[in-house]
């Protein structure tokens, strides 16, 4: 009976996939696109990952090379540049989270409380429109801004009788110069998640709150930031799943050998190691390295968080 079962019910599975499908045809076309990046660009990729255990010859090909093991990880952590370049890649990154994530969520909240729309409006269209700007042009724009000579900023402070300050080729300036222009161009789009969030609050319970005599900022307090901390909980863990990924081209740009001890991260230690230096095993080991950490802080974060607040990806 059992199997008879079994065997009976497969066709039905079947049958009612075939009509799901012709249902909704035209969203699985729609996807097959992203599938198909995804395939290529992502999965085929994974092949590669073996240079990481090999001394990689091109004559011989990735096949043909020999295995080394984990040589390419230590000669990494043995290196005089590892400390380097952790510190570095997780000074930015700390840095962008704790000043960065906050800041779509702070703006959101006060867009949320303005009840004028088309002051609303402007503020949603300047704050949107730096997330279109290219990060050539944003790099462009932060050279003209903060140039020792001509740069807006130094001229206001040598109008003031101070010394003008060496942004561009200064260690000392270069993670907040990269944190806060990142905040220019992304808070404004990271904040309209958080907005759609506030707008599926009751509003019910908010007239229920004013009724009851309570402030703004009590119902921001009790309402609005317990209604927005599910999704914040999420792009949070999404956030320190990628602790150790600093965005190459935005580093590369800004980077110079004057502010180099400060700006050399993970990410742009690969592209100088592997496109530049050709030593693709070594960079491939690296890029693993990296991406295993990030794994393996993004499944302990979800753990952590689903303990906590009951809120996780999985």
């Amino acid at each position: 009976m059992a199997k008879s079962a079994i065997v009976q019910g497969s066709p039905i599975k079947k049958s009612e996939w075939k009509k799901d499908f012709k249902r909704h045809k035209m969203l699985y076309l729609l996807s097959l696109p992203t599938l198909i990046f995804l395939i290529i660009f992502h999965y085929i990729p994974i092949y590669g990952i073996q240079l990481a255990f090999k001394d990689f010859f091109a004559m011989r090909g990735i096949w043909g090379s020999p295995w080394i093991g984990f040589e390419n990880f230590e000669r990494f952590f043995r290196s005089y540049y590892f400390w380097d370049l952790m510190k570095n890649t997780l000074g930015i990154n700390i840095y962008e989270l704790l000043v960065s994530f906050p800041a779509p969520i702070f703006l959101a909240i006060l867009l949320n409380e303005v009840t004028k729309s088309k002051f609303k409006k402007s503020v949603q269209m300047v704050t949107y429109a730096p997330h279109f700007i290219s990060t050539v042009v944003l790099v462009g724009i932060i050279s003209i801004f903060m140039s020792q000579e001509t740069g807006l900023i130094n001229v206001l402070i040598k109008s003031l009788g101070f010394e003008p300050i060496p942004f561009l080729t200064s260690a000392r300036w270069f993670k907040t110069i990269f944190v806060f222009s990142g905040i220019w161009q992304s808070v404004g789009w990271g904040s309209i998640i958080y907005m759609a969030t506030l707008t599926g609050i009751d509003p019910q319970t908010v007239e229920a709150a004013i009724v009851d005599g309570a402030t703004k900022l009590q119902r921001i307090w009790h309402i609005s930031i317990p209604g927005i901390m599910p999704t914040a909980t999420i792009l949070l863990i999404l956030k320190v799943g990628r602790i150790m990924g600093v965005g190459f081209e935005k580093v590369f740009l800004l980077q110079n050998p004057l502010n180099q001890s400060s700006s050399d991260v993970i990410s742009t230690f690969v592209y100088r190691v592997g496109l530049v230096g050709a030593d693709y095993s070594f960079a491939v080991s690296v890029g693993l390295f990296n991406s295993v950490i990030n794994c393996i802080m993004l499944v302990a974060v979800n753990a952590i968080s689903r303990r906590v607040s009951e809120t996780s990806l999985w």
